[in-house]
């Protein structure tokens, strides 16, 4: 890459790119307006749900996977599996840490530093929560995060389809031993659900249209034109979908302001631990910054569908437990944007290691 061309990629943020802590804000503001103002918006949209997966969401998540999926050259899938040491950060990361420090870290606040204000009970609800959060890595929203940090899309999917599989045998053994319960059964129509509408589907499209366009006007003119129309479509994706999540949750967020602060005091902080746990380990194994990052994001973000999913039918639709897995769902997009502008403000580490391979 030429000097030119470095400094057109750090100077040529979008319109959208360069406000988009403005915009998330009010996107937040309005999806709760909305939510309080015109109550038919959100419960008309609420009625198109199957499996605990919101079909407008997951539209709109589409839409935002949809351009990352055209960048994917097919051959570099079988590259990534040769490539191990990512991966190895991402499962150790997600399996052996996060589900553990996420209960330590939430009974101490929850517990210990919040007991004035949260009864004991009902910080054992809201751990149960914490719990079933940290044990759902991300699915769908991760590839939002990667391509927003420039990672390597191959090794994303790659990374997402290792731990979706991970899900179907870790997920109940790890929830029942740190919640002490025996009931825990998985939501297998959710976890399907979602993998087809976040992972297959964009995939194929992907693959159909990358194919199709390069057979018919060639690579030049799908890297350089075709790609080019698709530079807003991830951010107004997650815009529209802040929307629609914060009008869902708008009446939450009002009745429970002082409890919903409280819950996402420990979220919050086990987000970022994890990101530089798998980020710094990436850092000292030397891998490249596209991989580096997307390994952070996977682990710091959540499975949020399948956690409240596992969160109603344990405990029910009003309890603790289901008001925690929502508080995951309203601070992880403004908390995973900032972790994205730490990884591409970091992004020169990774380029020092990879030039001089110290």
């Amino acid at each position: 890459m030429s000097s030119k061309e470095i400094i057109q990629e750090n100077k040529g943020l979008g319109f959208f790119e360069k406000y988009l802590t403005l915009w998330v804000a009010a996107c937040i503001i309005a999806g709760v307006a909305i939510g309080q103002l015109i109550p038919a918006i959100p419960e008309t949209l609420s009625k198109f749900e199957y499996a605990n997966v919101s079909i407008p969401v997951a539209i709109l998540i589409w839409l935002m996977i949809y351009p990352m999926m055209l960048k994917i050259d097919f051959s570099s899938i079988v590259r990534a599996t040769k490539k191990p040491k990512g991966l190895i950060v991402t499962c150790t990361t997600n399996w052996l840490i996060k589900p553990f420090t996420m209960y330590l870290i939430a009974a101490f606040f929850l517990k210990v530093v919040f007991s004035r204000w949260i009864g004991q009970d009902l910080a054992t609800d809201y751990l149960a929560g914490a719990v079933l959060l940290g044990a759902a890595p991300c699915t769908a929203m991760v590839f939002v995060w990667s391509y927003l940090t420039k990672g390597d899309p191959a090794y994303t999917l790659v990374q997402v389809a290792v731990n979706d599989l991970i899900i179907l045998f870790a997920f109940t053994p790890i929830v029942a031993f740190l919640l002490g319960v025996s009931n825990v059964s998985v939501p297998y129509d959710t976890l399907v659900l979602s993998t087809i509408l976040f992972v297959v589907i964009p995939l194929a499209g992907g693959y159909l249209t990358r194919r199709n366009i390069i057979k018919h006007k060639g690579i030049e003119y799908f890297e350089n034109v075709f790609l080019k129309k698709f530079d807003n479509v991830t951010i107004v994706g997650l815009l529209l979908t802040l929307v629609i999540i914060f009008s869902f949750q708008g009446e939450i967020i009002l009745s429970n302001p002082l409890h919903i602060i409280l819950i996402a005091v420990p979220l919050i902080i086990q987000t970022f631990f994890i990101f530089f746990i798998a980020y710094g380990w990436a850092k000292i194994w030397k891998l490249p910054h596209d991989i580096a990052a997307p390994a952070g994001m996977i682990g710091a973000s959540n499975f949020f569908e399948l956690a409240v999913a596992v969160a109603i039918s344990l405990f029910g639709l009003d309890s603790g437990a289901a008001l925690a897995t929502v508080v995951g769902v309203l601070v992880e997009v403004p908390v995973m944007l900032t972790l994205v502008r730490i990884a591409n403000n970091t992004r020169h580490w990774f380029k020092q290691v990879d030039e001089r391979g110290v």
